[in-house]
């Protein structure tokens, strides 16, 4: 199939504008990849060192016969439900590899947190930074050196994108990543979200609300609306860097065991050459637009794309919102999973997942196949679904036909014609939206804005009765530079509140919300912040505001000459205080200091 000429001219730009950038990478990587292996290439103490915890017969492996030795970073932590299934996966992985004349070592633990056990609190104020300190961490676990290869065991928000960021910095390692699967379903997620509508309305109580919470949230594994967690299970197979649609298989069946085995046998094939793909070489133009491609095809989290822009930098890659911008116009939206439907992740499994997907945009040119991934047969392995065999292997079969087209879509019949992520631009300066999930009618709203200067300020004004109008809500100090761009979720139920009383409702914020806006229009991430200056800090309540997602505006609709001259606020002392204090959040203060914007990743370590 022809590849589509906007996609190739995106790839084509983001490959002229990253040249430089890239070459130096690959340059470092090959040096790193042509060094002898750890255990001849250290001090005899050194190598004790390395060692000394490791059974007897492992140790003669690694240490005299050279035997591949795969470093494990797990993001373990029974707190996560997503996270806790791993616990007992480097044991699987270390017998496995010893099947094959090899080693595995736990090579160190990320943190991993729950942006939604923090969502609303102050912890969540640490929660975009994390992504950068479990990068460090990945990099502290594989800074011992001695690993032919690497296993990333990690699921949800932050945690992948910085598994990936610190595993392309070793770059010349083959590297695998293995997930846990979503929970079963529980109470649907319309359910749960008209939930917290009635609690917002005051119509349900506490004791009911945490019910229904409690059955949505349940057990092991994801989430399973597609959020961040799950946006990220969709990219990783659409870069070819899992087992082929191991993505939303459940956990804790016999069957998820296997699949973690054959991650380990894959990573092994290719430390011994029959399939040589270190992970920088992976990770390519081509790679990152197939990522971009898939999540715009699925409508999935906004949270990538700063995610995306800082894992594409860290392989000398760079891209820009203008380059997802341009690939939703031509992408077409194939998937309706909640928040942009009613289905759940193991509905969208069930109705040909992740390898229907990736056929459908392969076969429509909307995806490079020439790359590499971990497997020896390309991109086109991951347009099957994994099974058992019946003799405890697994084999794959390729879905003809979506299982369920409420739910998945042909690109011929697509539940929309673009991916649902647009480019605002104007006067209040650069912001994304998501517009997948809101109605078209909604799709232009002007109306008087209402400022706030904190989340929690416009919970008390929605108690109050203040927002019982048309409205534009302004939010800002939520950027990175101000309290580490938290997400703002608490903020939906009570606007959705309002727009079912008729009332046409926006948020404009520097803050995330992940995609989980719904169906109110949201202009989020708007470039640069309020606390660099940015023009939010200049909104006054009142001020007619025009949010034009067909269009791709956003502005305030005021004299020129008089919003020219009009002074910024400054960011109330108290916030300041506030964010800079407890829960850990002066450890952070060199961060929000340095961090990048949003457009440019949110990175601190540029």
């Amino acid at each position: 199939m022809t590849l589509n000429p906007i996609v190739e001219k995106v790839t084509a730009r983001i490959r002229e504008r990253s040249t430089e950038t890239r070459q130096t990478y690959l340059q470092h990587l090959d040096a790193m990849a042509q060094r002898k292996p750890g255990a001849t290439r250290m001090g005899c103490a050194n190598v004790a060192h390395a060692f000394a915890a490791m059974p007897d017969n492992d140790k003669f492996k690694v240490v005299t016969e050279h035997a591949p030795n795969v470093g494990i970073v797990t993001a373990y932590n029974d707190m996560l439900s997503a996270h806790a299934p791993f616990q007992h996966y480097p044991d699987i992985l270390k017998a496995e590899a010893r099947k094959h004349g090899a080693t595995a070592q736990v090579a160190g633990g990320v943190p991993a947190m729950c942006d939604g056990i923090t969502q609303g609190m102050p912890g969540m104020e640490l929660s975009l930074f994390s992504r950068d300190v479990i990068a460090m961490s990945t990099a502290v676990s594989l800074s011992h050196d001695v690993f032919d290869a690497a296993l990333m065991l990690g699921v949800c928000d932050k945690i992948v994108p910085g598994l990936l960021i610190g595993a392309l910095h070793y770059g010349h390692l083959p590297t695998v990543f293995i997930p846990a699967g979503p929970m079963t379903t529980g109470l649907s997620n319309s359910a749960k979200s008209h939930m917290r509508v009635l609690a917002a309305e005051g119509k349900v109580g506490r004791a009911e609300l945490l019910e229904a919470e409690s059955k949505a949230y349940h057990g092991q594994g994801t989430c399973t609306f597609y959020g961040t967690a799950n946006s990220n299970q969709m990219m990783l197979e659409a870069m070819g860097l899992h087992v082929p649609g191991t993505a939303f298989v459940t956990p804790g069946t016999d069957f998820r065991e296997e699949l973690t085995r054959e991650a380990m046998r894959s990573v092994l094939n290719i430390t011994k050459g029959k399939n040589f793909s270190p992970i920088g070489r992976v990770v390519d133009e081509r790679c990152i637009v197939n990522a971009m491609v898939a999540l715009l095809a699925t409508g999935g989290s906004t949270n990538h794309l700063m995610h995306w822009v800082a894992v594409a930098r860290a392989a000398g890659i760079s891209i820009n919102w203008d380059d997802f911008c341009e690939l939703s116009n031509v992408v077409p939206l194939i998937a309706r999973v909640y928040p942009n439907g009613e289905a759940d992740v193991n509905a969208f499994q069930a109705a040909g997942g992740p390898g229907y997907v990736i056929r459908e945009l392969l076969d429509a040119g909307l995806m490079h196949e020439d790359v590499l991934t971990i497997r020896p047969n390309g991109i086109r392995e991951f347009t099957g679904i994994p099974e058992a065999d019946g003799d405890g292997g697994i084999r794959w079969h390729i879905v003809g036909h979506s299982m369920d087209d409420t739910v998945v879509r042909p690109v011929s019949e697509p539940f929309s014609s673009n991916g649902g992520i647009k480019v605002l631009r104007g006067n209040l300066g650069r912001s994304v939206i998501k517009i997948s999930a809101v109605p078209e009618d909604l799709h232009v709203i002007e109306a008087p804005a209402k400022v706030f200067e904190s989340q929690e300020a416009l919970l008390e004004a929605f108690k109050a009765g203040e927002l019982d109008r048309d409205v534009v809500c302004v939010v800002r100090w939520q950027g990175p530079k101000a309290n580490g761009m938290p997400e703002l979720h608490k903020m939906t139920p009570p606007l959705k509140a309002l727009q079912n009383k008729g009332f046409d409702v926006a948020l404009v914020t520097d803050g995330r919300m992940s995609g989980a806006s719904g169906k109110i229009p949201a202009a989020i991430h708007v470039s640069p912040e309020a606390a660099a200056g940015g023009p939010l800090a200049k909104v006054r309540d009142g001020d007619l505001i025009r949010l034009d997602a067909i269009n791709g505006e956003l502005n305030v609709l005021i004299d020129a000459n008089e919003w020219t001259a009009r002074e910024p606020a400054r960011m109330p002392q108290h916030l300041k205080e506030s964010n800079a204090t407890g829960f850990g959040r002066e450890l952070f203060t060199s961060m929000r200091h340095n961090v990048s914007t949003a457009e440019e990743g949110a990175c601190t370590w540029l």
